[in-house]
């Protein structure tokens, strides 16, 4: 199945494009997936539980609180291991962090980083390793779609949501599995306000924008609005404006790209000083390096 075939043959119909991020930007979702769902069973299924406080702290940071918010869950995963390996804490111990090394070596040969994909890599490699992580992976997307109900846009959102369909064409870009955005989005009734549902099946962020709305639209005239660095990173690699949903701060935000940050990017003086003063503050709320010690 080619995921990506939506994407590519997407037309405008209107001059702008916005491009969408949805756990922690659009919904307040982002602390207890990871908290509630994706971290306990890091612990559970890979054997943490010798180190579980500092494999909780490690995972938080990692997903919640540095540049690395909002990454591929696969991706996370690796880096967590990763952090943790470096961990004091953890080398008194004397706990072997569990070798990742089929996992990294899959996601440096497949760009859509989705449990369809690994579902395929599975069948052909038969590595325990892999057979683990789909299954912890497999696992998440469902006790989320049993458990996370009820959690409903940020107030701000649908209305501002209502006002992009006037002037663009806008889709989700997201890391997230299309099932789940796909019941969120229609949970609350938010899903007619965009064209394209793309999640973590269909690429990474930076490929979604690329197919959808690169040699479509001119640069000045696309927009991507995100709560992580992965976002910025997406618009960036696509030489496209961003806006960023502060985490902490998001309804304010919100309620910021309503008062001032729509107008200027369809009057076209969103570029620039506009820009660059909204990004000063969003980099200062997410450090790159933890501030637990390492050996």
């Amino acid at each position: 199945m080619n995921y990506q075939k939506e994407l590519i043959e997407l037309q405008p119909t209107k001059r702008f494009f916005i491009g969408i991020d949805s756990d922690g930007c659009v919904f307040d979702s982002m602390e207890p997936k990871q908290k509630e769902f994706f971290c306990p069973n890091v612990i559970r299924f890979f054997g943490l539980f010798p180190i579980a406080r500092i494999a909780r702290e490690t995972w938080e940071f990692t997903n919640l609180y540095s540049q690395m918010r909002g990454v591929n869950r696969f991706l996370a995963l690796l880096h967590t291991f990763d952090l943790l390996g470096e961990r004091k804490e953890v080398q008194e111990r004397s706990f072997q962090v569990p070798d990742l090394s089929p996992l990294k070596e899959w996601t440096q040969l497949e760009s859509k980083l989705g449990n369809p994909a690994l579902e395929v890599y599975a069948k052909k490699i038969k590595d325990p390793v892999i057979d683990l992580v789909l299954d912890w992976s497999q696992t998440i997307n469902k006790e989320i779609g049993q458990w996370l109900k009820d959690l409903p846009p940020f107030p701000p959102v649908p209305e501002i949501l209502s006002k992009f369909g006037e002037y663009a064409d806008s889709i989700v870009v997201s890391q997230t599995p299309v099932e789940a955005l796909e019941r969120e989005w229609d949970e609350h009734d938010i899903a007619k306000y965009v064209r394209i549902i793309a999640g973590q099946e269909q690429g990474t962020k930076a490929e979604h924008l690329t197919l959808a709305a690169a040699d479509k639209y001119p640069k000045d005239k696309i927009l991507m609005i995100g709560d992580a660095p992965g976002d910025l990173n997406a618009a960036r690699q696509n030489d496209v404006l961003f806006y960023p949903v502060i985490p902490g701060k998001e309804e304010e935000s919100w309620k910021k790209l309503q008062n001032e940050g729509l107008d200027r990017f369809f009057n076209g003086t969103y570029t620039g000083e506009y820009e660059n003063r909204l990004l000063d503050d969003f980099n200062k709320g997410l450090p790159e390096y933890p501030s637990w010690e390492t050996i």
